[in-house]
């Protein structure tokens, strides 16, 4: 079963956090609020804030430049994941995303399915990796965000997770461009 592992110490790590909505503002960003008290909570660091509208190229602009950025480890958006026409969070992480966490998705929509129902398959959340950043995009509503820090990333991104955790992975994510050298 997992677990924390008490012997090992805590390591933080520096998290960026992104709303991505055409309507939020800074006085009422209940989702990236919420997300941000929560990392503090944890023990981790919040790196950077924004508010970007629902436009797929300013989203990649701003993931390109936190992927870029060595004192980001970890990039987690809310909002923008549902089917609309003006959601285009997840097509803005394909355009950087060098591997797809595919178990992210898998199980967040799992968990949402036990408290929102069938309401679960409008969700495009996901997960994945480019350049040794781990990026995370979560619906925008505080009840997903909670349902993915609480029972989804908070433990994998708390290295005394056991018996695996995302946070040791961290220093081989670049492994392939080390071997093409």
């Amino acid at each position: 079963m997992a677990r924390i592992d008490e012997t090992r110490p805590f390591i933080a790590v520096n998290i960026a956090v992104l709303t991505v909505s055409d309507t939020r503002t800074a006085a009422n960003d209940t989702s990236g609020d919420t997300l941000a008290a929560r990392i503090a909570q944890a023990g981790h660091h919040v790196a950077v804030r924004a508010i970007e509208k629902d436009d797929a190229g300013a989203i990649e602009i701003l993931l390109r430049r936190w992927i870029a950025d060595t004192a980001i480890d970890v990039v987690i958006t809310t909002g923008g994941t549902g089917i609309t026409g003006r959601d285009v969070t997840p097509e803005a992480f394909e355009r950087v995303l060098e591997k797809r966490i595919e178990g992210f998705g898998e199980l967040f929509r799992m968990l949402s399915y036990q408290k929102i129902g069938t309401s679960t398959m409008q969700s495009r959340a996901l997960g994945g990796v480019a350049g040794g950043t781990y990026l995370f995009a979560l619906p925008g509503s505080t009840g997903a965000v909670k349902d993915a820090w609480d029972d989804i990333l908070a433990w994998q991104l708390d290295n005394r997770h056991r018996p695996c955790n995302l946070v040791e992975l961290m220093p081989r994510l670049q492994e392939h461009l080390r071997a093409a050298e």
